[in-house]
């Protein structure tokens, strides 16, 4: 049953350009169709998180991560008796504006775009479903419904403080969120709804617990060295009392998955609570809370922070994945000013954009979204036959 505080489909703020609504599917439904179909969401299977896509079949990809972060999502979704579909949508975008090469990628597309108004991967997803995906003839981009963009947008929080005019609650509000926002407004100033905050939240159990499986794999870590680890450490233990002698692979991957258990449990509990004490009667009384709803508790999030430090001295800051994010953000560096300067080596649809763009901002702008949207393989190729001839 859903709760007083879900989005309810039937009552939709609806889409830019209206359409009429299918007989089999809600709006929220279409919206996730839309996405999965979408071709910004097959190339996230070449794009990766912390490893170059070729080093390894068996690492996560943004694709595969999107398909955990839903699975999570839909699971605490439920739980709390928000909309499922709604929140498998959002959870499905959310990372649809990520640069190839991970955060590496996005660093350094974002210090080459520092004169022109910066680069920021929530902001790039809401203009590629917005305007960037071109497969309909009757608007640009997927025209999802305004509780999907919402999500999208948001899902982190408020972009705007609460009193109007107040401006940008972190540095400078991203282009392409400011641009979007003053044609249809998502009341950046806000929490988003329950769904978006699930999705949110589903996206940090769902990296938090896959660099651990990731790192362990890379052999950047022992099984022996993350058990020392809060929450880790009790799920192995846990395994060792009740399979002694387990067989290592089967060891850790049971471990791991209490781990992730952990995790999920205490956001629905949290949440739980949280939503006891608040009380919102609706949606509206939701996102005006002023403070999330969903979230992990303050003992396991301090949990969480220490495995995070963990992860970022021995993962992120290893000699090999630091070598390797040197090397990628050099090809980033060096194709920018390369298509900036010969726009000719563009695809022919992209050129004919690029001649109507007017000045340089725009122009660099056109390069982002064209670059953004490579995967890591296409990027390196790119690279290959453009900079390193021969």
């Amino acid at each position: 049953m859903a709760a007083p505080y879900a989005c309810d489909p039937a009552l939709s703020r609806g889409r830019l350009c209206a359409e009429e609504e299918s007989a089999f599917r809600s709006p929220f439904q279409r919206d996730r169709d839309r996405i999965i179909h979408a071709g910004a969401f097959r190339r996230l299977k070449h794009k990766t998180q912390v490893f170059v896509e070729h080093e390894g079949d068996y690492y996560r990809t943004r694709l595969t991560h999107s398909i955990e972060v839903a699975q999570v999502a839909r699971t605490i979704a439920r739980a709390l008796g928000l909309n499922e579909d709604l929140t498998e949508a959002v959870a499905l975008a959310h990372d649809l504006g990520h640069t190839p090469f991970g955060h590496t990628g996005e660093d350094a597309l974002d210090a080459l775009m520092a004169p022109y108004g910066g680069f920021d991967h929530n902001a790039q997803a809401l203009k590629i479903v917005t305007s960037l995906e071109r497969s309909y003839a009757g608007f640009d981009g997927l025209n999802l419904t305004w509780e999907t963009l919402e999500g999208i947008a948001k899902h982190n929080g408020p972009l705007i403080a609460p009193e109007a005019g107040d401006g940008p609650v972190t540095g400078a509000l991203p282009f392409a969120l400011s641009d979007y926002n003053a044609r249809h407004d998502l009341e950046l100033h806000s929490h988003a709804s329950g769904e978006a905050q699930v999705a949110a939240v589903s996206d940090d159990i769902a990296y938090n617990n896959h660099d651990l499986a990731d790192g362990l794999r890379a052999g950047l870590f022992s099984d022996a060295e993350a058990a020392e680890l809060p929450i880790v450490g009790a799920a192995y233990a846990e395994v060792d009392r009740l399979w002694p002698g387990l067989e290592p692979k089967r060891r850790r991957a049971e471990a791991l998955r209490r781990v992730f258990g952990v995790m999920v449990s205490d956001v629905i509990d949290e949440s739980r609570a949280r939503l006891a004490e608040a009380a919102p009667d609706s949606v509206d009384a939701l996102r005006a809370a002023g403070r999330p709803m969903v979230r992990f508790s303050q003992g396991l999030f301090a949990d969480l922070k220490e495995i995070r430090g963990f992860l970022f001295a021995r993962m992120y800051r290893a000699p090999a994945v630091v070598e390797m994010r040197a090397r990628v953000t050099r090809v980033v560096e060096d194709l920018f000013p390369l298509y900036m300067a010969r726009p000719d080596l563009l695809p022919e649809e992209w050129q004919s954009d690029v001649a109507a763009a007017t000045g340089e901002t725009a122009r660099a702008r056109l390069v982002a979204d064209y670059i953004a949207g490579m995967t890591d393989r296409f990027a390196l190729d790119q690279h290959r036959a453009l900079v390193n001839r021969g």
